[in-house]
Parts: C-alpha cells; structure tokens; sequence
C-alpha cells in the first residue's frame, strides 16, 4: 500500500516542521492521555465506585496486569517499527493507524455499561487493555522515536524536543491542571453521562491532529540508513544483549523508571491531596493554584532550559535540577497542610524539574547514537519499547499500589444525593463526616449534590506521601545516577565516524 507522503521535505528542521508536526500535531492524543493519567482513577474510585469491588482486590490487581499484558505490547511493537520499511520511514507510517485507534478505545474507557459488577469489571479490563496495550502503544512508540530519528544534528534535536515537550506541558500543565479542576470538574461532579461526553469530544480532537503530526514529520536518520542499504535483522535477544550491556542505555533506563514512579504516583495523587488533604473535594481552587505555581516555571523553561543545556551540558543541567526538585518536594512534605509553604515547595520543585522537562528525549536520542557507534547498528524500535514499557508499566503498578494503599488506609468514595436530607441520612447511616457542612454544598446544574467525606489519617498520610513524599527520595536518587551518565563527552566526534560510515557503505554499494 502506498503511504501519504510527508509535507516536509528540506534536508534541515523547518520551523513548519517544529509548530506542525512537534507541537500541534501531537496535542489530540497528548492531552487525551494527560486526562487519563490525572483522572482515570477517579473515574473509577468516585464515578463507578469500584474502590470495594472484590475487597478492593479488583482496582489493585488489575492495573499491573494490564501493563504486563502492555509491555509485551510495546516489545512486539518494538519489534514491529524495527522491521517497518516504507518510503514514509518506520515509525511515522504507524502515526497512522493510531489516529484512528486512539479515539474509538478512548470512548471505550468511558462507555462502561450500567450493569452488574462482574459486567463492569470486564469491560473496564477490555477497554483499558485497548487502549494502553493496544492502540495508545502505537501511537507513543511512533511518536517518541520522532525526535531520536529526525536529525542528527544535536541543536536541531533539542529544539525538536523542547517543542514536542511544550505541548505535553501545555495539555498537562494548563488544560489538564487548570481548566479541569476550576471549570470541569466542578461542572460534571460524578455525573457519568456527562463525562462519557466530554471524553468523547477530546478523544475525536485527537484524530485531525495526529494525521497533522504525520504529514509534517521526516525521518531523516532512518533515511540515511536506507541510502546506505543497512538492514537491522539480528533476533531479539541480541537486541536486549546490546541494550543491556551498554552502560549507559543502562543508566538512562535507570533514571527513566526511577523518575516515573515518583512522577506517576504524584500524578495519580494529585486530585486527591487537592481534594482531601490541602483543600475541599472540587473546590476550584486549591488545585488551580498548586497548578499554576507548577506551570509558571514550566513556562519559563521554553526559553531557559536549552541555552542553558547548550553551554554546561543537559546531564549537568538536570543533575543541578534534581537537587532543587528534591528540597522543594521536602519543604511541601513537612508543610503538606500549608497552602503557602506548599507552593513555594511546588515552584522550587518545578523549576528544578525542568531540565528533565525540555531535554530528556534529546539525551536518549544521545545514548542511541553512542549505541550505534559502539554497535554500528540502529536498534530504535527495540531501544524505545523498554522505554514505554518503563512508562506503562509504572502506571498500572503505581496506580495499582496507591489503590491498593487507598483501599487499606480506608478511603470513602463521594455519594450523590438529590436533598440535604437524604445526604444526611446516608452520612448518619454510615457513620461519616461531610468534609463541608450539607447547606454550603454547591448543587449540580440539574440539583444533585455531591457529598465529600472527612478521611482518616490514615488515608490522608497515603495521600500525601504520593504526592509529596516520594519524589524527596526519587530526587536524591536521580542526581546519583546522573552524575556517571556522561555520554555527551565525545559525541561529536562518533556523530562525525557514524556519518562517514554511511559514507562509505553508499560508495560501496554504489561501485558493487
């Protein structure tokens, strides 16, 4: 089948390229999946209220095995782009398909039938599956080889990954962390018809905008190898044995996971210490706040970040970060229940994670150059599966382990009520505190009042050490394994042996 050809056509990154198909073009399935990540679970906990189903056996287990189920998806997936062969290149012809499949499995995560628990459960498994094993998995395994394999020139590929990070920032940071909680969430409270709704419309944006990151990206580096007739078919083993063997794609997966447990699980904790610990259930505000003090720096590293990796170097750059993230996650940590000290925490934290931000896929895209100079091989497609299967597969354990916490430390579900009274007649009948007196709670547009209850303690500890604990420790870690990650030193000059080897192969073949 012939492919559509790519819109780009110029030997060197345009600026068409960089607004079209890095920053635009990625923000349909960017900002579906940023929902997802803040919002799922509590689709799940105070939606369906399937936090006791089996004795709270069913929300922990059935996250980590769905991403062991996504993991071998992505090393299939892996395998799959390696072995891909089109004039289009080998993972932006996959962009394709998943313009499609994301939409349709993103409707299907909300669409869960009013039925019996046992019905509920399998098609939260099977859509859940459909989307992040299956169709999410080809998206963010062509997506995240964008930047490694459109240049090779080290400028080009961290403005590429400076702009393909400020669209991630711009759906998570500003869509996700500001509108949803000051506008959103209040407005559809846990009304299931209306979120069905409003995850329908932002699954189908995610359509026009990936077939926009498809026409305006270019394969270069996979262009090059094709020139020169080079063919990666070595067994899959092998490819693990390279991977694995080389220190710093060692590292580098090291920093990866370590840096994905704490940002997943302060991600998933996120609504909820808004919520219960720093704030009252969908206030409005709390979490607007606790956003906007996160985003400010997020804004001010578009600008920052790169010229400062430019001159000291992106290891060291996110290596001084790390200490800052660290001491301000330790300064929200003691003063968890402070509004104030919290966001000064909160903006120490976020300007010490910014390297990591703008510059992370620029350095990976490093360390798969060092590879292939080391290996004189291009094993992308195998090197960015374990890549997302680190990224999935933290999800559903952490989302899994906090659940399973929640679950323990005794956490209470909000209920909906039509009256004052009814609501207090539940609150009595089960012995609960509401977290606001019954009068002041704001009913829904069609009167229905959503009632949050006091947690205990011990719910409220989980809450916090997701949010704000962890990440002191990941910090501390992160800066240790930075320090022996410097494969920056030399890589000029095996940038400049790598393409006089290509050189050389295409004078070969062109005299055989």
């Amino acid at each position: 089948m012939k492919l559509p050809r790519s819109l780009v056509t110029s030997e060197n990154v345009t600026a068409k390229e960089k607004w079209l198909g890095y920053l635009l073009g990625p923000a349909g399935a960017l900002l579906l999946n940023a929902v997802l990540a803040t919002y799922l679970n509590v689709y799940y906990t105070d939606v369906l209220n399937l936090t006791p189903l089996w004795g709270g056996i069913f929300l922990t287990v059935f996250p980590i095995v769905s991403k062991v189920i996504d993991a071998i998806t992505n090393v299939i997936m892996g395998q799959v782009i390696d072995r891909t062969k089109t004039k289009e290149g080998k993972a932006r012809p996959w962009l394709l398909l998943s313009a499609i499949l994301v939409p349709v499995t993103g409707i299907l995560l909300f669409t869960v039938p009013n039925s019996s628990d046992t019905v509920k459960a399998i098609w939260v498994m099977l859509s859940y599956n459909l989307f992040y094993s299956f169709a999410y998995t080809i998206f963010n395994m062509s997506h995240g080889l964008m930047v490694p394999l459109s240049t090779r020139n080290s400028t080009e590929r961290g403005g590429l990954s400076v702009f393909n990070q400020i669209t991630t920032i711009m759906m998570s940071g500003i869509l996700v962390a500001l509108v949803f909680p000051m506008v959103i969430m209040p407005a559809i409270g846990v009304d299931k018809s209306k979120w069905i709704l409003l995850m329908s419309v932002i699954s189908i944006i995610a359509l026009p905008l990936t077939l926009m990151e498809y026409f305006f990206t270019k394969e270069r580096v996979t262009e090059e190898a094709a020139e020169a007739k080079e063919e990666n078919k070595l067994p899959f083993l092998q490819q693990m044995k390279i991977l694995f063997t080389d220190k710093y794609m060692l590292l580098m997966y090291a920093y990866f996971l370590i840096y994905t447990v704490g940002m997943t699980l302060k991600n998933i904790g996120l609504v909820y210490y808004c919520n219960y610990v720093l704030g009252t259930y969908n206030d409005g505000i709390t979490q607007m706040l606790v956003s906007v003090i996160g985003g400010i720096p997020m804004g001010i590293g578009i600008f920052a970040v790169w010229p400062l990796a430019k001159k000291f170097g992106k290891r060291n750059v996110t290596m001084i970060g790390f200490i800052l993230y660290a001491v301000g996650s330790l300064i929200c940590w003691i003063f968890q229940t402070n509004l104030v000290m919290v966001l000064i925490g909160q903006f120490i934290k976020n300007i010490g994670g910014l390297p990591c931000a703008y510059v992370f896929m620029a350095l990976f895209a490093d360390c798969l150059d060092h590879l292939e100079w080391k290996t004189d091989l291009r094993i992308d497609g195998a090197a960015m599966s374990i890549y997302n299967i680190i990224a999935v597969a933290m999800v559903g354990i952490m989302t899994g382990v906090f659940n399973w916490l929640l679950s323990k430390a005794g956490y209470i579900a909000p209920f909906t009520a039509k009256t004052v009274s009814d609501a207090a007649g539940t609150l009595a009948s089960n012995g609960w505190a509401s977290q606001i007196a019954l009068e002041t709670i704001k009913p829904a547009a069609d009167g229905v009042l959503t009632v949050a209850m006091q947690q205990p303690a011990s719910v409220n500890w989980v809450i916090s050490f997701a949010f704000v604990g962890l990440e002191v420790f990941t910090g501390i870690a992160l800066v240790v394994i930075l320090f022996f990650l410097n494969v920056e030193k030399d890589l000029p000059r095996k940038q400049a042996e790598i393409k006089a080897r290509h050189e050389a192969k295409q004078t070969e073949d062109a005299e055989a």
